[in-house]
């Protein structure tokens, strides 16, 4: 499997969400053009995707993590994750996910990461679990 960034031309946007939401579509173009969105392929096909961004108070957050539902429970999220992390410049490093998404949550703890706190209001009824990981770079 291979990690590497999105070109500036932008890839097709092709998973579920994505397929039905088109604000979805929208922020996954702008992130690519922007050259923060990278894809995971096993043998030339894309087999998910994540998104780094520093517009966390100025810190790494993993804004978007997505592995094609065939593909889950397989090392892919874990890949992206590693991945993001190596790439990440600043010290901090955040992501979120919902608490009702349970495996995630378990792949964050195997990563390190600790609860940092939770946003409400965001999806009704499911609030947002904000993570953080301390990576060993200078400045932290």
């Amino acid at each position: 499997m291979t990690v590497t960034a999105l070109g500036r031309g932008g890839a097709q946007v092709n998973h579920e969400v994505a397929q039905r939401d088109a604000r979805r579509v929208e922020y996954i173009r702008t992130r690519v053009h922007a050259g923060e969105c990278f894809v995971a392929e096993r043998e030339g096909r894309p087999v998910g995707y994540g998104v780094l961004t520093y517009s966390f108070y100025g810190n790494g957050m993993i804004e978007m993590v997505y592995v094609a539902a065939a593909h889950r429970r397989s090392g892919v999220g874990r890949a992206l994750m590693e991945f993001l992390e190596g790439l990440c410049a600043t010290p901090k490093l955040f992501t979120s996910t919902n608490l009702s998404n349970k495996p995630m949550q378990l792949l964050l703890a195997k990563l390190g990461y600790t609860l940092s706190g939770y946003i409400e209001n965001l999806d009704p009824g499911d609030p947002e679990l904000v993570c953080f990981k301390r990576l060993g770079k200078p400045g932290g």
